[in-house]
């Protein structure tokens, strides 16, 4: 059996936010080969894993969870100090932050912040602005410049750790843990008989607006599309119609963006099987892959599953382990048979 804390412990440890992912896609490579057919890595880097049914003219399933996370990239040097912009961070997390910059080697930094002694109170109620904060690794301009060039990638650095009995906390849950859920299915389809090719993609960019999964979908032209990510955890202070239990199962999302008879499926099989789940509405853009790959060639029947995630696009990303084995279960429930009802809907 996969190990689901030691894959998420290899994952996340990795430096890998949007456009930079191969170091993520090559250890999803490594994890996905023995689960699968063939694995290739395509030309914009999504890792793509097949395992074929062996009937003629199968239909195709496509199970998809993103590689890439947020993060930031280095626009200039003043005074030895890095500038940036970011993509996707929480600029509240940033003051006084560790962050990876990913020259190689990777180098330690710190985001710089005045001490509260020095702020006046008006400033210390605003969240700071990207514009206002610098990067100090500890260099003089000269050997920052030589060093850091423009366009070199940055990343939280954050330890992957328990929290609790049963919760797991790290940077890059979004959407890595997903990916581990896809590995695990795949692993619990491994000995059964499908009527359907099965496609894993760990996709790239999708912080950026989903051009992996949009490629990789148009390469591979699945029938079937399930775009598995994270949605919001529950917390005393998140609105309780926005967010899900932790540990609740697996988030079934429901609108426009998603396929009704895959989304009954996916209900139905997790009732006939007693895997608890909840329900998101998602009226316009889901904010995930499936947004993007329901529109790719002539269109593809999609769902959208999330596993509740505490803390998003922070250091401190905090999920149930439990919510990825269901998620896992689930998927592999709905591949099993779905040749027959697939057909049915085509």
């Amino acid at each position: 059996m996969l190990e689901l804390e030691q894959i998420l412990e290899r994952l996340c440890g990795l430096g890998a936010p949007s456009g930079f992912e191969r170091p993520a896609a090559l250890a999803a490579k490594e994890l996905l080969e023995p689960l699968m057919d063939e694995v290739r890595l395509d030309r914009l880097g999504n890792v793509i894993g097949v395992r074929r049914c062996g009937r003629p003219g199968a239909k195709k399933l496509l199970l998809d969870a993103h590689l890439d996370e947020v993060g930031m990239t280095v626009t200039g040097v003043q005074d030895g100090f890095l500038r940036f912009q970011a993509r996707g961070v929480d600029t509240r997390m940033l003051p006084d932050r560790e962050v990876t910059v990913l020259t190689d080697p990777p180098m330690l930094g710190v985001v710089a912040c005045l001490p509260p002694h020095v702020l006046t109170a008006e400033d210390r109620e605003k969240a700071p602005e990207v514009k206002d904060l610098f990067v100090d690794v500890g260099l003089s301009q000269e050997e920052a410049e030589r060093r850091i060039p423009i366009g070199t990638p940055m990343v939280y650095r954050a330890d992957f750790t328990r929290l609790g009995e049963r919760q797991l906390c790290g940077k890059a849950l979004d959407d890595r843990a997903c990916f581990a859920a896809l590995l695990r299915a795949a692993e619990l389809l491994r000995e059964r008989e499908l009527d359907v090719d099965l496609y894993v993609m760990g996709s790239v960019c999708e912080e950026t607006g989903g051009a992996g999964a949009a490629v990789g979908v148009q390469a591979v032209e699945p029938d079937f599309c399930v775009a598995v990510d994270v949605t919001h955890g529950r917390t005393p202070d998140s609105p309780k119609n926005e967010t899900f239990v932790m540990g609740g199962g697996p988030v079934v999302g429901i609108g426009p963006n998603m396929a009704r008879w895959m989304v009954r499926r996916l209900l139905d099989r997790a009732e006939a099987r007693g895997i608890a789940v909840q329900k998101e509405v998602m009226e316009g853009s889901t904010g995930t892959n499936g947004w993007e790959m329901q529109i790719c060639n002539e269109g593809i029947a999609t769902a959208v599953l999330s596993v509740p995630l505490k803390y998003m696009h922070t250091p401190v990303e905090v999920l149930e382990a439990r919510d990825v084995e269901d998620c896992a279960q689930l998927l592999a429930a709905f591949a099993q048979d779905l040749g027959k009802e697939g057909t049915a809907h085509a």
